[in-house]
């Protein structure tokens, strides 16, 4: 059994996309970020950075203790590696492809980590939470999300998915990053990959499945954040 401390964003859609595809049992435990769950000093203990999703594996591979993994992208290649699924490995592949197709997951897996999620969230925060109309920051990350939507594009061309012919764990991480805000949805239509990509996983079951979490566990996602819940959010400094 594995604990997942989830709340319905585009980070912790990533885990649920893989647990379900996996079909491994998982237990969602609610981690509320706009009252502050995430600051509560049981999460901290497994998640030091305050931040959501998280995972206790309680049953891990090599039988011992349960062992706590925090950061999406560290969840994602724990579980695939846990499971050897995911990895953008073909069945039968010999060692020199199993290489060379782990390495090409890993690379577009840290990809999403260090530049699609970052720039598409901060693109989020000044168009839809920033308390004033900022026309510098807004274009910048408006540019940065596009850029990097071109850099995925021209990657699809030609592919199934992200990795290669395999449906990876690059995919899952990447997925709930292509334009998430509704408020503000980024124009998708220079980007016929990205789009017929995007179009292929949201017709997946396991992907239709994880997205239901969101209003089993929050009733109240996509509606407009209070003051009290950005001030929780947004307003947090060094403790």
């Amino acid at each position: 059994m594995i604990d997942l401390y989830y709340w319905p964003t585009p980070n912790g859609h990533k885990i649920t996309l893989f647990l379900e595809e996996a079909g491994l049992d998982y237990r969602i435990v609610p981690v509320d970020i706009g009252k502050g769950a995430q600051f509560d000093a049981g999460f901290l203990a497994i998640s030091p950075n305050n931040k959501m999703p998280a995972i206790v594996d309680h049953a891990p591979a090599d039988g011992g203790a349960p062992i706590s993994v925090f950061e999406s992208g560290a969840i994602l290649l724990y579980l695939a590696n846990k499971t050897g699924r995911f990895l953008g490995i073909p069945e039968g592949a010999d060692a020199q492809a199993t290489l060379r197709q782990r390495m090409a997951v890993n690379e577009w897996l840290f990809w999403q980590m260090a530049g699609l999620g970052p720039m598409t969230g901060q693109y989020g925060h000044f168009h839809v939470y920033a308390p004033e109309d900022l026309p510098y920051a807004k274009e910048r990350y408006r540019k940065e999300a596009e850029r990097l939507l071109g850099v995925l594009d021209k990657r699809l061309e030609g592919r199934d998915f992200i990795a290669g012919g395999e449906y990876s764990i690059a995919d899952m991480a990447a997925y709930p990053w292509i334009s998430p805000y509704t408020k503000a949805p980024l124009d998708l239509a220079p980007f016929a990959n990205v789009r017929r990509w995007q179009a292929t996983i949201a017709a997946r079951p396991a992907t239709q499945r994880a997205y239901a979490l969101s209003k089993q566990v929050n009733p109240d996602a996509g509606k407009p954040l209070s003051d009290e819940e950005k001030k929780v959010l947004f307003g947090q400094g060094a403790r």
